[in-house]
């Protein structure tokens, strides 16, 4: 980064020669050293001001690509054939949920009056010692 690009050599010893004349042998490390100084943090705020306007320009390019993104998500054709499929299968999925568990629900009742034939009957003999005596003898 060249800050005095008109300036050659001949220009900047004509600089330090008036310099040396008008501040004097004496005081003239104490110019220079300002003048470093001031040069210092000129480039130091050159070097801010690049940095803050190279993070603005990225943030508005991830905004840009997030709207992008959004745009896509919202005209994803995947997602649409998805929840079109979605909702022709939905009412075949309930019917066939609730046929499942009417089936579920004879299952348990035959199970159940399987189970309770059995029981009916040694309650029964249980019930009537008399025949029980006489199927032992």
């Amino acid at each position: 980064m060249n800050l005095l690009p008109q300036f050659g050599f001949f220009e900047l010893m004509l600089v330090a020669v008036v310099a040396l004349i008008v501040v004097g042998p004496k005081d003239l490390p104490k110019l220079m050293r300002s003048a470093g100084r001031m040069v210092a943090k000129a480039r130091s705020l050159a070097g801010e001001f690049t940095a803050a306007f190279d993070q603005m320009a990225r943030e508005a390019e991830m905004e840009e690509l997030r709207k992008e993104i959004d745009e896509l998500k919202k005209n994803n054709p995947v997602a649409d054939a998805k929840r079109a499929v979605d909702e022709a299968v939905a009412p075949v999925e309930k019917e066939f949920r609730d046929e499942a568990r009417e089936i579920d629900k004879a299952v348990r009742e035959q199970t159940s009056e399987k189970s309770s034939a059995p029981s009916s009957a040694s309650d029964k003999a249980a019930s009537n010692p008399s025949a029980n005596e006489a199927a032992k003898s």
